[in-house]
């Protein structure tokens, strides 16, 4: 697969920077909005926004059992910040009845790091990068339990939520509690392009 397609989640969130990202790493990149569009991608980004928002949309336009399907048939998704929280198994602090699209055995605490007030940046380590990455970290949330089958990729190491795990992958699901879109720094859209083509 030399350029696949990787569609953007695009009924909420940071839709058009993470088109920017997807681009720069030489991959096309779509909006998907109605399940047809979602059965023409090769990968899906779930971007930032607001989860509950999410899940509501993808029930109204009628996309919420297509990806649950596309996740269980092995779609790879690059879940960021809200986009965590939908890939989740389980979900603490959420809104009564709130659902995810589950896929990765994770709990994850909405909100965990406070409110818009409390949002703030870090440098994290990864083990598949030389150099640290620079995160953003808005209205975000962290993992409190990860499943024998996830990988932790990142952990913040110092200042607020230290020690909480922020990065996580389980075979073609990777997942983070802040957004890569922000930063400039195209190596996580990178890593995920890299899931796509070996899928």
């Amino acid at each position: 697969m030399s350029r696949p397609v990787v569609g953007v989640f695009a009924l909420q969130g940071n839709v058009r920077e993470h088109v920017a990202m997807l681009h720069a790493v030489g991959v096309d990149a779509v909006p998907v909005r109605r399940p047809a569009e979602l059965a023409a991608v090769d990968g899906l980004v779930l971007p930032g926004g607001e989860s509950t928002t999410m899940y509501k949309l993808a029930r109204t336009f009628e996309l919420f059992e297509p990806l649950q399907k596309a996740i269980a048939d092995g779609l790879p998704v690059f879940g960021t910040c809200a986009g965590m929280i939908m890939l989740a198994n389980e979900i603490t602090g959420g809104i009564d009845g709130q659902e995810t699209l589950g896929g990765l055995d994770v709990t994850v605490r909405r909100n965990a790091f406070g409110r818009q007030v409390d949002s703030f940046e870090a440098d994290l380590t990864f083990a598949a990068f030389d150099a640290q990455y620079h995160a953003v970290f808005i209205r975000a949330p962290w993992v409190e339990r990860v499943g024998r089958d996830v990988e932790v990729l990142a952990t913040v190491d110092s200042g607020p939520g230290a020690g909480h795990i922020v990065a996580v992958q389980r075979d073609r699901l990777l997942a983070t509690s802040f957004h890569p879109e922000l930063t400039g720094d195209p190596r996580l859209h990178g890593y995920f392009a890299n899931l796509v083509r070996t899928s």
